[in-house]
């Protein structure tokens, strides 16, 4: 059971991190010399030039629900550790299965607006914070349905 819940706690580690890296990196989507993320427009024509991303509604969107996959991961994560001590013999994990699939929804989402928002865009190419989101979903919706499977046991 040990190896169990460490196991867990490893994977939701690794989404977290994921997570956390397909936000703040700079490479959602590529065109030539220039790379776009959540944040910021960057261009390598010689010397670095950063400007910020534009206001669009939809940039905006997937800024606010990569970030709320981040925080819903995190909670989910102090929820599972006070749960582990504090869950009655036998429990089950709802509580953090509801935040860690409320996670994985809303990098979905995320993912999908912007496939939509560059698929406007034909000569950009997508980047590895993009893939990275794509990977968390899966990995996040897993772990939560892990967690409603597991039982707390002594």
């Amino acid at each position: 059971m040990l190896l169990i819940l460490l196991g867990v706690l490893i994977l939701h580690l690794i989404i977290l991190i994921l997570l956390i890296v397909s936000t703040a990196a700079s490479a959602w989507s590529i065109s030539g010399s220039e790379s776009k993320d959540l944040w910021y427009i960057c261009s390598n024509n010689g010397n670095y030039n950063c400007r910020t991303s534009h206001n669009d509604d939809s940039i905006q969107a997937v800024q606010a629900l990569m970030i709320l996959s981040v925080i819903f991961c995190f909670f989910a994560l102090i929820a599972f550790l006070y749960q582990l001590f504090k869950l009655v013999k036998g429990g089950r994990f709802f509580f953090t299965a509801i935040f860690q699939i409320l996670a994985s929804l809303f990098v979905m989402c995320a993912a999908i607006i912007y496939t939509v928002m560059v698929a406007k865009d034909s000569n950009d190419q997508f980047g590895y914070a993009y893939v990275l989101a794509w990977v968390a979903f899966p990995l996040c919706l897993i772990s939560g349905l892990i967690y409603i499977v597991l039982r707390k046991k002594e």
